[in-house]
């Protein structure tokens, strides 16, 4: 089985995507299944893991919605506040649909990311952990100190890193990005997710080669068995439409990978961590 291991649906009118503006235009309209299935097809991918875009509690239901009615739709990762008193409430309701596969943290949207070592914050994800429920890390590369410090307190997580952690690949960085991954790929219960680089490039003027050290060190670091392919569409539409995304991270595979390892990373890897 072949999967996008992470993409989005939204409808405009819902009215809870703050951060989708006419200043947009290429995602400023509605995009849903029936949008994504060329794409699919034209990869052989057989479903996807379909990712919250809004945090609300509203938008994971919707996207739960869909997954009724669409057989590509493997996993539902929907969005859960831990500073919500009634966070778990929201995740018992939740598991209870059998497409939901896990829950993401917004780490990126918190103007002081060192909250998530909030006593609070940390008995919270250490109850999940201690379930083994599937935790998405949304971060930027600026914020991985706290996410360090997070795992030090909460070592058997079983989560994934979306989108490498957003290094700033328009710039060229790599420090301090790669020493705290480093240490990250040391929890074997983290996988990474080869998402999301296009839009960390320049948008404009991206070349495939500008992802290849980052894709070797992801690979060096968390291994073949713990990376997952996710085209992170329809966002990556604001530098790259679907085939592009697909063709540069090829380009960025090592040249020894066989059969085994890219079946992994398309599709094998998205079953273990999701359980699906």
């Amino acid at each position: 089985m072949r999967i996008d291991a992470h993409q989005h649906y939204w409808k405009i009118e819902r009215g809870d995507y703050g951060w989708i503006t006419p200043e947009y235009p290429v995602l400023y309209r509605d995009f849903l299944p029936a949008d994504l299935s060329p794409h699919l097809k034209a990869h052989q991918l057989d479903g996807t893991i379909l990712v919250q875009a809004a945090p609300t509690i509203a938008e994971t239901e919707f996207i739960l919605s869909l997954a009724d009615t669409d057989d590509t739709i493997r996993g539902v990762v929907g969005w859960l506040d831990l500073f919500d008193p009634a966070h778990r409430e929201h995740y018992e309701r939740f598991r209870r649909h059998p497409k939901f596969v896990g829950f993401r943290i917004m780490i990126q949207d918190m103007p002081d990311a060192s909250r998530i070592l909030e006593p609070a914050f940390v008995d919270a994800l250490r109850g999940y952990a201690d379930e083994g429920a599937t935790v998405d890390l949304l971060v930027k590369s600026s914020q991985l100190e706290p996410l360090v410090k997070l795992l030090e307190r909460v070592p058997h997580l079983r989560g994934v890193i979306d989108h490498i952690a957003k290094p700033r690949i328009k710039d060229g960085e790599i420090e301090p990005w790669l020493t705290h991954m480093r240490v990250l790929a040391g929890y074997p219960n983290l996988y990474c997710k080869l998402s999301g680089m296009v839009t960390e490039a320049d948008h404009r003027n991206w070349r495939p080669e500008d992802f290849k050290p980052y894709v070797r060190h992801v690979l060096d670091l968390f291994g073949p068995d713990r990376v997952l392919f996710g085209s992170d569409w329809p966002v990556c539409l604001l530098a790259a439409g679907y085939d592009e995304v697909v063709g540069a991270l090829l380009k960025a595979l090592p040249e020894d990978w066989g059969e085994r390892e890219r079946a992994a990373l398309f599709g094998l890897n998205a079953r273990k961590i999701y359980r699906i």
